[in-house]
């Protein structure tokens, strides 16, 4: 059966639509652009969203948990109680993110997170639930001098041999891998990830401008949590910000909570990447969609107060929502809501390399999508077309 949807516009999201209409049929959009413009069969389903917003679903490609589970627990049970909590904030699509851990137990997750992803491709996933497109391999390849609250003696030097053994654990299914460039290995291992089709991030480095530039060079094309567990911009030493910001070959991603980035720096990010290279994240633990009190992320005690999440005094991801970060990005660097949703949807899909079928709303794309209200609250998410 095919189903239509109406409301007043629609963000593609790079264009906006009048009195929008989108199509569907066995999940995939068939045809999208102004009621008059689409033919609707008798026999449609309709429904008619008012004067609400119909954009592409919204992609996480940095996310650890929420609703008090962890992506590294990796059985069915947790990864749907996180899933479901995203779908309720725009969420349709995502990468779950690991935390150094010890090689056996990030393996063991790494093969659950591979099982997920590849059962999400298939009609079997529940559309209540937000799909794993591929893991984010954050860890263990990390500066020590900028790890967060990573475990230090955890950290390895850049390993072919280790990310062999995580790449087949996961079989395959390693969608990016945030990596260091500074460290010891790692300008062979960003090549060999790039080869292989992982978009190679920029991250947790204390890397100077050349060796920044080094690894960007060697095939990453995205930096990780920019301005955080970086080394610090100055107007002599530039840093890994120098490169991450000016270097348009590299898109990146940013926290914008209101506590992991000032206000004014989100301005000055989305001014030096532009909309088309700006990503919104979330680095969202078990904490979020939870009362305050005491979590985890991955093996490490978080304690979460007020918004804030901490381990021994250091920052340890957030309880931020994505739905969230497009308003306040929308707030705090003064762009459309229409430009904060493209760094939330389109965007994400390029870093991943599936603009072609997420992130937009096209006919052939797959029929993921949310419903906005003017101001940027999500009413409904629809997920292979059907309607939660």
């Amino acid at each position: 059966m095919t189903t239509i949807l109406l409301a007043q516009q629609l963000f593609t999201p790079i264009n906006t639509i009048e009195d929008a209409a989108v199509s569907i049929e066995d999940g995939i959009i068939a045809g999208v652009g102004t009621r008059d413009e689409l033919t609707i069969p008798p026999n449609a389903r309709v429904l008619d969203f008012g004067d609400s917003i119909l954009a592409p679903g919204l992609i996480d490609i940095h996310i650890h948990g929420g609703a008090g589970h962890d992506v590294m627990e990796g059985s069915d049970d947790s990864l749907a109680a996180i899933e479901r909590l995203m779908t309720k904030h725009g969420v349709t699509s995502y990468c779950p993110t690991t935390v150094t851990a010890p090689v056996d137990d990030t393996l063991r997750s790494l093969e659950l997170l591979g099982i997920a992803a590849k059962r999400s491709s298939s009609n079997q996933y529940d559309s209540t639930r937000a799909r794993p497109l591929g893991v984010h391999l954050e860890g263990p390849f990390l500066s020590h001098v900028k790890r967060g609250v990573h475990p230090p003696a955890l950290l390895q030097p850049a390993s072919r041999e280790l990310f062999d053994r995580m790449w087949n654990a996961a079989d395959g299914r390693i969608s990016v891998l945030t990596i260091a460039p500074e460290i010891e290995g790692a300008v062979e291992l960003i090549t060999e990830a790039a080869h292989r089709g992982v978009r190679v991030s920029l991250g947790h480095s204390d890397a100077e401008l050349a060796q920044a530039q080094a690894g960007i060079s060697a095939g990453a094309r995205h930096a990780t949590h920019t301005f955080n567990a970086m080394r610090v911009l100055a107007h002599r030493d530039p840093g890994i910000l120098g490169a991450v910001l000016t270097d348009d070959r590299t898109s990146a991603d940013i926290i914008v909570d209101g506590i992991h980035v000032d206000p004014t720096l989100v301005d000055l990010f989305v001014r030096a990447k532009g909309v088309e290279r700006a990503v919104l994240i979330t680095d969202a633990i078990s904490a979020t969609g939870m009362p305050d009190g005491t979590y985890r992320l991955g093996d490490i005690e978080v304690q979460v107060h007020d918004g804030r999440c901490e381990s021994n005094g250091r920052l340890a991801g957030s309880v931020l929502t994505l739905d969230r970060a497009v308003r306040n990005t929308a707030s705090f660097a003064n762009v459309s809501l229409q430009n904060a949703i493209r760094m939330a949807t389109l965007n994400p899909a390029h870093v991943l390399g599936m603009e072609k079928r997420k992130g937009i709303l096209a006919a052939g794309a797959d029929a993921d999508l949310a419903v906005f209200t003017p101001q940027g609250n999500v009413m409904r998410t629809i997920i292979g077309g059907v309607v939660n």
